[in-house]
């Protein structure tokens, strides 16, 4: 009379089972709702990344050129006359020079000393599109936006 019951107990245990096997995984539409979400974000983030890249090259070259511009006013001070790149980069007589090395800027064109006026000078990146004279140029004298 006190006959346990299978059913009640097999029931139970299959129960268990698929409720195991729902918590198991993701369905479909969570995964599609969070790869909307990604694309979204991809969307709204990315183009600010890339165009930053653009102006980082830009203030490196304006950097570069008013560091190089400082070696050679002392190089000037010095010997009396505007120095080229290659002489900045040349070890004097105690093995030092004015910089390590040829820097060329972030578009690996050389940079360029230029004579502008009477003993005065300029130290110019031709930005780049590598053209010297055009819009893009980047000088030690003008503050080009």
């Amino acid at each position: 009379m006190n006959e346990p019951n299978y059913c009640a107990t097999a029931r139970t245990s299959s129960d268990r089972i698929a409720e195991h096997a729902r918590q198991q995984g993701f369905t479909l539409v969570e995964i599609m709702v969070v790869i909307v979400i990604l694309g979204l974000l991809a969307t709204l983030v990315v183009p600010n990344v890339i165009g930053m890249s653009d102006d980082a090259k830009i203030q490196k070259a304006r950097t570069d050129c008013t560091a190089i511009f400082n070696q050679a006013k002392l190089f000037r001070v010095k010997n009396g006359k505007i120095p080229s790149m290659e002489e900045l980069t040349t070890p004097d007589e105690k093995g030092q020079a004015y910089l390590e090395n040829v820097m060329t800027d972030p578009w690996d064109h050389e940079y360029m000393i230029r004579e502008t006026d009477r003993n005065q000078f300029e130290v110019l990146s031709m930005g780049p599109d590598g053209s010297e004279g055009t819009e893009d140029d980047i000088s030690s004298k003008l503050e080009k936006k």
